[in-house]
């Protein structure tokens, strides 16, 4: 059932000051904003990318769902085909022995995840640069629903400039040895 315009707004009171320096109360209706999410994978490199990847909604993405769906029937294919190289960002999912043991197997000069930082997006390409780019494009306009945003989300990834995601595979390196600097601590601030 959807919601009609006046379930979705509030009202909230505006503080403005008078020139005799009273205080008056105005009412302004807002409407609340969307606030669904939807949850993706996608895989960047200087040679392209992948297509998104939507994940049903309540999928946990622990290392068996990862390994066995996401990288094995979606992501190493389609990486493969762009790039042949794999990276990941050690979210957990990402380090579980599960995935360690499919990503060993399957790709060549695979990087451990001991050596890099817990939850580490400040070494994401994805992360520090082409989400949030993404973001500010698909939220241009107003989104009603979550077809609504994927359908953006779709529409804007393919034509997303390949010239920013390059600019943020580049960058890794200089993170990378930033974050060794840092010991493994916060480094964005030194870039």
């Amino acid at each position: 059932m959807e919601n009609t315009d006046s379930e979705r707004s509030r009202v909230c009171p505006i503080w403005k000051l008078e020139e005799a320096g009273r205080l008056s109360a105005e009412l302004l209706r807002t409407r609340s904003t969307f606030s669904k999410s939807v949850t993706l994978s996608v895989a960047v490199s200087l040679l392209g990318t992948t297509e998104l990847m939507f994940i049903e909604p309540g999928v946990k993405i622990n290392g068996a769902y990862y390994s066995d769906v996401l990288l094995d029937q979606h992501l190493l294919p389609a990486i493969r085909s762009v790039a042949g190289d794999l990276f990941t960002y050690n979210a957990p999912a990402h380090r579980a022995g599960d995935t360690v043991e499919f990503l060993s197997r399957n790709t060549p000069d695979f990087i451990l995840p001991l050596p890099w930082p817990p939850n580490s997006p400040d070494l994401n390409p994805v992360d520090y640069e082409v989400w949030g780019m993404l973001q500010q494009r698909v939220y241009h306009s107003s989104i009603c629903d979550v077809d609504h945003l994927k359908q953006r989300l779709i529409e804007e990834w393919r034509c997303f400039n390949q010239n920013i995601t390059d600019r943020a595979v580049r960058q890794w390196r200089v993170r990378l040895r930033a974050c060794v600097r840092a010991n493994g601590g916060h480094f964005e601030h030194k870039l």
